[in-house]
């Protein structure tokens, strides 16, 4: 993507292309599945050629991975804003999940993407995603990323909220029980 330059206008015309794109795509997947959606069925949607459309993103893989982490920016200042008060890091981490959760299996154009379908593809999106494994870093060091260094702690919270959208538990209860239980001991980053 080309380095975002605002016109006379003062607004920067490549950010709101690359935003829009997205936007009508997230809408795409919503309805058809994030795998079912072409480019070039996007490009139509959007109202521009492929070609434009592959000037903003390299493939279908790109353009899936800016919505999933749009998104999960979105989950994340939720998460940041309904745990704030929360002072045990044990307690502060189950709830981030459980929260995470919700809000994803809250919001169709999400939990779409956690359908048997869409699932393989969601699941390696997310653990790819820089954005997401920031977020999650985030949990583990009182919302500071940068203080949270241990790769594998991320990717298995990262995994664990993976697990609970693709195979739910029986209640939410159960759910919260197996995240205090198997996620919290893990020791939090160095304070």
């Amino acid at each position: 993507m080309r380095s975002p330059q605002p016109d006379w206008t003062g607004v920067d015309r490549t950010a709101a292309a690359a935003d829009r794109i997205v936007e009508v795509a997230g809408e795409l997947f919503c309805d058809r599945g994030a795998t079912a959606v072409s480019m070039g069925e996007i490009a139509a949607a959007v109202g521009c050629s492929r070609a434009t459309l592959y000037r903003y993103y390299r493939n279908r893989t790109d353009l899936q991975l800016a919505y999933v982490e749009r998104m999960a920016r979105i989950v994340g200042t939720t998460v940041a804003a309904k745990t704030e008060g929360i002072a045990d890091p044990a307690d502060r981490l189950t709830e981030s999940v459980m929260i995470a959760v919700a809000e994803v299996r809250a919001n169709p154009a999400l939990a779409a993407w956690f359908g048997p379908a869409e699932a393989a593809n969601s699941g390696r999106l997310a653990l790819t995603s820089d954005t997401i494994a920031d977020l999650a870093r985030s949990l583990l060091a009182d919302g500071d990323p940068a203080a949270a260094t241990d790769a594998g702690q991320t990717q298995w919270i990262v995994r664990i909220i993976l697990s609970l959208l693709t195979i739910p538990g029986d209640s939410v209860d159960d759910e919260r029980a197996m995240v205090a239980r198997f996620l919290t001991p893990i020791p939090s980053a160095p304070g």
